[in-house]
């Protein structure tokens, strides 16, 4: 069982996972660096130790103390309580959830191991808005994608606002960083995967014609919110596929557009 410890200095130096959680920059770069991440609300934390994240510490109100219990009994990570006002001087926010844990990162698998056994994927281009990395993640848990790849340039799937949104997903469906960007969608071709680019180009096929459904192994990817994907990104595709608009409507936010492509290329498969 961790320590309880009563902290009611916003200095205190134990609490620094846990300083300046609304600076994006500054998490951005010190939370890899440093091997953590912030998982916040008690399902999160929950999910993110039943994923094996190790736990570094928790930061919570008293009252949520007897909530956490049994998370608490089961690690040795100190546990560090402190008055609302006091997280809100150290976070840099109101902590609506009363709850946050640090959590140990763990090293990303090579793109090919998770490749290995999947057979539905999705591949995000410079999708750098961590509310849409999370919506996707929890999207593509839901509709039963088997991994996820990124680009070197896209946001932190562990970043707090990204887990927040998927509620955790992003501990489920397991995923990596391609290094060479568009280079290396040439290996998941190689592994047998054709690589569709989800675009609202009227030159695309749309999702019904191509029945990804059908297809062995599928390769969804998606660009970024506005600009959509690169021109190097869509050359290296196999095929490019879009979703029929109506009403005047030109495309669906990323993160819409990512479940409606999920349920076209996982449809009739049995889910876990």
């Amino acid at each position: 069982m961790g320590e309880i410890i009563t902290v009611d200095d916003p200095a205190d130096p134990r609490l620094h996972d846990y300083t300046n959680l609304t600076d994006v920059e500054l998490r951005r770069r010190r939370e890899p660096a440093e091997g953590l991440f912030i998982a916040e609300g008690e399902k999160v934390i929950r999910r993110a130790g039943d994923a094996g994240y190790g736990m570094r510490s928790m930061l919570l109100s008293q009252k949520w103390v007897d909530v956490m219990k049994d998370v608490i009994d089961r690690s040795d990570a100190p546990v560090y309580v402190v008055e609302p006002a006091l997280a809100e001087q150290v976070t840099g926010y109101h902590v609506h959830r009363g709850a946050l844990a640090s959590m140990q990162r763990r090293p990303l698998p090579d793109p090919a191991d998770v490749l290995r056994t999947a057979r539905r994927v999705v591949v995000m281009e410079s999708v750098n808005d961590h509310t849409n990395i999370g919506a996707i993640f929890r999207s593509a848990a839901a509709l039963g994608m088997d991994a996820v790849l990124l680009s070197p340039d896209c946001a932190d799937p562990l970043y707090r606002r990204s887990v927040k949104v998927s509620m955790g997903a992003v501990f489920s469906v397991p995923y990596a960083r391609l290094e060479t960007w568009p280079k290396d969608l040439t290996t998941v071709q190689e592994l047998g995967f054709a690589v569709l680019a989800l675009t609202p180009d009227e030159r695309a096929h749309t999702l019904d014609e191509t029945a990804p459904h059908r297809m062995d192994r599928v390769a969804l990817m998606l660009g970024a919110e506005g600009t959509g994907l690169s021109r190097r990104a869509l050359a290296a595709a196999d095929t490019w596929v879009r979703i029929p608009m109506s009403h005047g409507v030109d495309s669906l936010n990323v993160g819409a557009a990512a479940a409606v492509a999920f349920y076209a290329v996982t449809a009739g498969r049995p889910q876990e």
